[in-house]
Formats: structure tokens, sequence, C-alpha cells
């Protein structure tokens, strides 16, 4: 019961702190937030909760919050600025993961404490190849089919009321197929084809639903009166 009361709490944390993220610096903060979350959502897949008998990675939210920070982008200031900051977050997760790879070969001093901080960090970034392939490729494919879909839809449901028809077919399609490429990636061939089929339903079930309780972020965040508006009107 704790783990899903502070998943409430941890969920509304991070809708809050992307809300903040937009209004206080408009298209730069979504960029950002971009880079920052796609990080973070690396980071937190390596740790395992338990729900209501259900074993779940964490990163599941930070991994939603990127496809409704697309689909604002793509929303209020074209198909091209969404585009580029999927290529923003390409390149942050791709330098994060080289340049902590060789911080990890420098030589620790000989104190406990260093040796326990190059520990923590290896744990933390020292990944298998296999889950840094699966992970790029997912993202890579995950995040343009968004774009693409999400423009695919703006102009067969172009209304502002049907926003969340663009939003939630756009990224429940995309969601599958990162949860697809990841899984498949990352786990087929090691684990039984049931087990993998238990991590791809409930990893894609999970972002879905978090994804789905996102459209009214979605809306709010819209309405929300930045300095880039009259840039991202000239763009549509």
């Amino acid at each position: 019961m704790f783990n899903f009361t502070w998943g409430i709490l941890f969920v509304l944390a991070n809708f809050a702190f992307f809300l903040i993220c937009y209004r206080a610096f408009g298209k730069s903060g979504l960029y950002a937030w971009i880079g920052v979350m796609t990080v973070i959502a690396n980071i937190q897949v390596g740790k395992t909760i338990e729900m209501f008998g259900i074993v779940m990675t964490l990163g599941n939210t930070a991994n939603a919050t990127l496809f409704l920070t697309t689909d604002l982008l793509n929303e209020k200031f074209g198909r091209k600025e969404a585009k580029r900051a999927v290529w923003f977050g390409f390149f942050t997760l791709i330098m994060t993961t080289i340049i902590m790879q060789m911080a990890l070969r420098f030589s620790p001093e000989a104190s406990d404490m260093a040796r326990t901080a190059q520990a923590s960090l290896s744990n933390i970034f020292d990944l298998m190849p296999r889950l840094v392939v699966a992970s790029l490729t997912a993202y890579f494919v995950s995040q343009f089919l968004d774009v693409k879909l999400f423009s695919w839809a703006k102009g067969r449901y172009p209304k502002a009321g049907q926003l969340w028809i663009r939003s939630n077919g756009s990224t429940g399609i995309s969601q599958m197929a990162d949860s697809l490429v990841f899984c498949t990636i990352a786990f087929a061939g090691i684990v039984p084809w049931d087990v993998w089929f238990q991590i791809f339903i409930t990893t894609y079930v999970i972002k879905l639903i978090i994804s789905v309780l996102s459209t009214p972020i979605l809306y709010w965040a819209r309405s929300f009166p930045v300095r880039d508006d009259v840039e991202g009107q000239q763009a549509k």
C-alpha cells in the first residue's frame, strides 16, 4: 500500500515539475525537460518495485512525460520542433552514456569512501551493452513514431477539443513500440517467453495508464501563456 500511495505522489510531483518547467521557461524548458528526463528514466529503470503483487521497474513516469513533452511541442510549436527535441534527447542519452563510461574507467583512490562511490556509480551507469542498445533503439523508434503519428492525427482531428485523440492515439501506439523494442532487445532469449510477455504487458500498461492520466496536464499546459507562443503560431 505504501508503494501505491507514494507512487501517486511521485506521479503528481513529476507532473507538477513539468508544468513549472514549461510555465517558467517556455519552449526552452521543454527541451531541458527532454534532456533531463531521458537520463533520469534510464537511471530509474534499474530499480524494481512491487505493487499489487506485480514487479515493475521505475522510469515509467519519466518515460511518459517524454511523450507528453513532444506532444506539447508538436501541438504548440510544430512537428519540426518536436523532432528537434527528440534528437536532443537522443544526443543527451548517448553523451551521458559515453561520458559516464569514461568516468568509471578512472581508478579511484584507496579510501573506503572512494571505493564505495565507485561501486555505487558502477551499479547505476555501468550497464550491460545489450540494455544500452535496447534503451537507445526504443527511444529512437518510439519518439519519432510518436511525432509522426501526432502530426498525422493533427491533420485529421485538428480541433482544440480533439487534442486528447491526437495525444492518446499517438502515444498509445508509440509506447507499445517502445515497450516491444526494449523488451525484445533486452530480454528476448534471456528469460522464458511467458516471463518476457509479462514484462512487456506490465510495462506497456503502466506507461499507458500514466499517459492517459497526463491528458488533463497536456490541456492545462497548452493554455499557458508563454513567451514562445508567437513563434509557435508562426511555425504552424
